[in-house]
């Protein structure tokens, strides 16, 4: 079952509470997205733990009700 981008975006809010949020749904089908995320939390992280720490907010969705997630971070 595809998991909804509302979804998707309260797990992140609630990771990043002041992170700026934009959730695309790139087919169409609920199973593919593109998430760009903007927070302070990722201020002098590398990319890569940015992405963990994406991850990790998504308690465990990833490969499972999440297929696809393209991912942009920065920090504010």
């Amino acid at each position: 079952m595809p998991m909804p981008a509302a979804e998707i975006e309260t797990l992140l809010r609630e990771a990043f509470p002041d992170a700026d949020i934009e959730i695309v749904d790139l087919a169409g089908d609920g199973d593919h997205y593109k998430a760009v995320i903007a927070s302070a939390a990722f201020a002098g992280k590398t990319r890569v733990a940015q992405h963990q720490a994406v991850y990790a907010a998504l308690k465990g969705a990833m490969g499972g009700e999440l297929h696809a997630l393209a991912l942009e971070t920065k920090a504010k």
